[in-house]
């Protein structure tokens, strides 16, 4: 069985200020339906993605930037990062983790330690491995995103 991830709702408070920034990002605007003063539903893909968000009014229940940890895979950190801090994205430096694993800090600006090495470490990963290099961001409610730099994937993906 098939089990494919298509579509995460965000929670937002200012749906017109979400699609503003959505559409400076560049993700595709896939749909605006407006029914009526309760419901909207504004539907956004990011370029090369199989997977959506979507967002409005009356879709969820979650608070406002609440969604941490939203990763967008891209071949080449500093020029995906580079591209959005020229569409207006404000994007942290790229970073690495400083134990060489698995980074869990995602707030944009976190400084994550927990005493076994994890943390963040300035500059891309330093031998360039595929999963290792990071930079984060956030939408206007804080929603936050990490870029994860991937040149070859791992077995079975």
């Amino acid at each position: 069985m098939d089990l494919k991830l298509e579509l995460i709702v965000l929670p937002v408070s200012e749906v017109d200020r979400a699609k503003a920034f959505y559409e400076a990002a560049g993700f595709r605007l896939d749909l605006d339906a407006d029914v009526g003063e309760d419901w909207r539903a504004v539907h956004f893909t990011p370029p090369g993605s199989e997977c959506s968000i979507i967002f409005g009014k009356g879709l969820t229940s979650a608070a406002p930037g609440s969604l941490q940890g939203l990763y967008l895979i891209v071949f080449d950190i500093e020029e995906a990062r580079a591209e959005l801090v020229g569409r207006g994205i404000e994007v942290s430096e790229v970073f690495h983790d400083a134990g060489g694993v698995f980074h869990h800090g995602h707030e944009a600006g976190a400084i994550v330690h927990d005493g076994k090495g994890q943390g963040r470490a300035a500059g891309p990963h330093p031998e360039r491995a595929s999963y290792g290099s990071y930079a984060t961001f956030s939408d206007p409610d804080g929603n936050g995103w990490v870029l994860q730099e991937v040149t070859q994937r791992a077995p079975g993906r």
